[in-house]
């Protein structure tokens, strides 16, 4: 009996993959395609080309599109490309390179496999103030004119806002610990014709000290503007950081860790203090993350030290 049903066994799959029918097996016929190339492997979309033969299709090797090598020997995702190669990972991690422009399969179908098309950019590009990027060039040699800033976390605020702006007219941003001396400080700068001083000072509002100070040291060579906040800080929009509005801290407590204390940051170091500056200078990026009432007076003061002779 089993001898009997192993030739019925061999007899039906020499009829073609058939099963044996002995004792009422049903018959069956099993079918096997090695890739998914369709129904019929020879299709002429298929076939290599020849010479004369009419164009194929043309698809860029774009990040992540999955195609064939022709030969069917590798089969994997494009990860990179050069301008005369593109490379393929298959679903293992292993990957080959192989030249562009070249054939392969995409979706069971021939294609010319070539290097994507440059991007048309969308516009100019711009700096993080919003001005149009100028071109890359050589440094340039420091115009005499500078601007002052009254501490050293609203000269890393300009620098990051303003720092492109500044390299590309040549223009050097100093800090001054204070502006308790600014008129001292703006006598021995020795202004004059081509040789101006821009100071932007913290809470520059009618009757405070810093308004008297600042009438003291301004000149036809010196502008001195300032921003209403009582510090740098207060000119990156709250919401940037999670905060409703900066909170208010009473006359004579130091602001600094007053505002940290209410919005529970650590701020009973320097560490912390310094810790805090860099979680917000972080959370700018660009000029629309700051009050438009700080944006304005930098401007001013770009302008007026670049400004032409006689203007």
């Amino acid at each position: 009996m089993a001898r009997e049903v192993r030739d019925a066994a061999r007899e039906g799959w020499a009829r073609g993959n058939r099963g044996p029918t002995h004792d009422g097996w049903a018959a069956r016929e099993v079918r096997v395609r090695s890739r998914q190339y369709g129904d019929d492997v020879l299709a002429p979309q298929h076939r290599r080309p020849r010479p004369g033969q009419g164009p194929v299709p043309e698809v860029e090797a774009e990040q992540g599109l999955v195609v064939e090598d022709f030969e069917g020997r590798f089969c994997g995702a494009v990860v990179a490309y050069e301008k005369d190669a593109v490379t393929l990972e298959d679903r293992h991690g292993k990957r080959r390179s192989f030249p562009l422009p070249g054939t392969f399969l995409f979706e069971g179908r021939r294609v010319t496999l070539v290097r994507p098309a440059p991007q048309a950019p969308a516009g100019p590009a711009r700096t993080a103030s919003g001005s149009v990027a100028a071109p890359d060039q050589r440094a340039k040699v420091a115009r005499a004119s500078r601007i002052y800033v009254e501490g050293k976390h609203d000269a890393e605020l300009v620098e990051k806002i303003w720092g492109d702006d500044l390299r590309d007219v040549g223009v050097v941003v100093e800090y001054l610990e204070g502006v308790d001396d600014l008129p001292a400080i703006a006598r021995a700068f020795e202004p004059g014709s081509g040789r101006r001083l821009g100071v932007l000072v913290d809470h520059l509002v009618d009757g405070s000290k810093e308004s008297r100070i600042a009438a003291a040291a301004r000149s036809p060579h010196v502008l001195v503007v300032g921003h209403p906040f009582i510090d740098i800080w207060a000119a990156v929009k709250p919401d940037r950081l999670g905060l409703d509005r900066w909170p208010d801290v009473p006359p004579g407590q130091p602001w600094k860790e007053g505002v940290l204390a209410r919005i529970g940051w650590p701020h009973r170091t320097p560490a912390d203090i310094a810790d805090a500056w860099r979680r917000i200078l972080r959370s700018v990026a660009a000029y629309t993350d700051l009050d438009p009432a700080l944006l304005g007076r930098v401007e001013e003061l770009i302008d007026f030290v670049t400004a032409p002779e006689g203007a």
